[in-house]
């Protein structure tokens, strides 16, 4: 059994970081909120979001999976305008999601959950730097970074004690350091990896401006970026495999 009822602003702030790296998903449904983990065909990145049920206008649910096709369920929530309620309710027997935006009744067809991408078992990773930026700052580094190059370096300079983001192409090239005047917070350790700036690029343009975003990082290592939502009621959280370098 599954009702709730949300504005359209925070289930679209819930589904967009998923859609940037998956198709389809599997949503558990459990008593205390719902919780989304999934990794992209290629294995380079991997999203886990939660929402606490604090977050809806109301919420009941007794445990269960669901599987969704998540562009087609952002995109019947971006029909409502941010501050309307969505009313949300599972048909158990036809395996559908009823759905209600004032006047608007939209029935969507689940997914198998067995055929959905097995989710990411992944192991306690410890990451020894970590920077807590604002989303502004980010945002600045990587759209700087995609006007020169395909792939970027982040890492944690430990004599300047900066976090840095560095780009290199043919012909230009792009240098953003943070010290720790500029940053929230920073824990100095040995940390610098590459890594694709598509993938980077897609996360960042669901990351929102105003929010403080922790990235951790360490020597070849994956990164993981995290921030909450929805005030402090979602979470979402991004691991990026990095590009293997010889130096």
């Amino acid at each position: 059994m599954f009702t709730a009822v949300a504005s359209a602003d925070t289930l679209s702030k819930t589904l967009s970081p998923v859609g940037t790296l998956v198709d389809e998903c599997r949503i558990h449904l459990d008593a205390e909120g719902l919780r989304i983990s999934a990794m992209d065909p290629a294995t380079v990145g991997v999203v886990e979001l939660s929402l606490d049920r604090r977050a809806f206008e109301s919420y009941e649910a007794d445990g269960g999976v669901v599987g969704v096709d998540v562009e087609r369920l952002d995109d019947v929530v971006g029909m409502a305008n941010s501050d309307d309620l969505v009313h949300l309710e599972l048909d158990e027997e036809t395996r559908q999601l009823r759905i209600r935006i004032g006047g608007l009744e939209y029935t969507l067809a689940l997914v198998d959950p067995d055929v959905v991408r097995q989710e990411p078992d992944l192991d306690a990773l410890e990451l020894p730097a970590s920077a807590v930026v604002e989303g502004r700052q980010f945002d600045q580094a990587i759209r700087a970074a995609e006007m020169v190059s395909t792939h970027v370096a982040v890492g944690v300079d430990e004599g300047e004690e900066q976090l840095y983001v560095d780009a290199e192409g043919d012909m230009d090239t792009v240098h953003y350091e943070l010290d720790d005047d500029d940053l929230v917070d920073l824990d100095v350790a040995p940390a610098h990896s590459l890594f694709s700036l598509d993938y980077l690029a897609d996360m960042n343009r669901v990351v929102p401006t105003d929010t403080e975003l922790t990235l951790e990082l360490g020597e070849e290592f994956p990164m993981r970026l995290s921030y909450e939502f929805a005030d402090g009621t979602g979470e979402v959280l991004y691991f990026l495999a990095p590009r293997i370098q010889n130096r």
